[in-house]
């Protein structure tokens, strides 16, 4: 069973067409401890800020998103239309009046630019629905690419986790050789003792030696933790947090292993563990 793991990492970009150009949306979306938004509009639109935000909220649940929305004009777009029938009726009037009084000092072409009604800014179309329509098809578009590069985060931390599993079995078969060699060196080097220590003696030593040097609980511990991990990637929702405390776990065990052991094969096998379980760290860093 696979569950839906996702990235705080990806990008994503949707262009929507209007009369008056097109409404662009860039996503960009980056690792973050929580669900931080930064959200930037075009000069008059900051009304829709809203909107855009409480989608992004309810489609994401970690990462350090910055969203971008920009209204693109065509080059030739003037801001500012004439009308040429009210400013040609001015002028005629301008021309009737010198003509009866000549006096007058002929009209410039500010004098008309000037009239009230002959210059108009243009009216801007309806933004809400492109805006609206660009933010939801870059938002699903920076979903799936969070998806896909979520599923690529998971595959390489199975491939870890049986590494793993199989570094714990062979640390179990370890621990035991290790005992075994230990009471073999007690036992050659007390047999150069002036008098020897007797057998029931030469045993005690060792229960003691080995209950320090024990570490099954901190194998079984292991164990449980990776199928744990197992079953995280296995669950629909975000998991980032709850792996990184599976990895800050695993790493505790291992360093416990490494700090009792007697055993230069099996330190060395602990530390084998600890180097994939900082892999997988900084491939949990980036899973929501």
């Amino acid at each position: 069973m696979t569950g839906c793991v996702k990235s705080m990492t990806a990008f994503a970009r949707a262009q929507v067409p209007i009369e008056q150009g097109e409404v662009v949306c860039e996503l960009r979306s980056v690792n973050h401890r929580y669900l931080e938004v930064s959200i930037r509009l075009p000069d008059g639109l900051n009304a829709l800020e809203g909107m855009v935000r409480e989608r992004l909220l309810a489609a994401l649940a970690r990462g350090k998103v910055d969203c971008q929305v920009a209204w693109r004009k065509p080059p030739t777009e003037a801001g500012l239309v004439v009308d040429h029938h009210l400013a040609a009726e001015i002028a005629r009037a301008a021309e009737t009046l010198r003509a009866a009084h000549a006096t007058l000092a002929p009209l410039t072409v500010a004098d008309v630019l000037r009239w009230p009604g002959v210059v108009v800014a243009r009216s801007g179309p309806a933004m809400d629905g492109p805006v609206k329509d660009a933010c939801e098809r870059a938002l699903t578009a920076l979903v799936e690419h969070r998806t896909r590069e979520g599923e690529r985060l998971a595959q390489g931390l199975r491939e870890k986790l049986d590494l793993m599993d199989a570094g714990v079995g062979a640390l179990r078969g370890l621990v035991a050789e290790g005992l075994a060699s230990l009471r073999q060196r007690l036992r050659t080097r007390v047999e150069a003792l002036a008098p020897p220590l007797e057998g029931a003696r030469l045993e005690q030593e060792v229960v003691l030696l080995a209950q320090r040097a024990d570490v099954e609980e901190e194998i079984e511990r292991l164990g449980v933790h990776i199928a744990e991990a197992r079953a995280a990637l296995a669950q629909a929702g975000p998991i980032g947090r709850h792996l990184d405390f599976l990895m800050q776990e695993l790493n505790r065990e291992a360093n416990t292993v490494a700090s009792k052991s007697l055993s230069a094969r099996v330190s060395s096998a602990a530390v084998g563990l600890k180097v994939l379980i900082e892999q997988m760290r900084e491939q949990v860093q980036n899973i929501e």
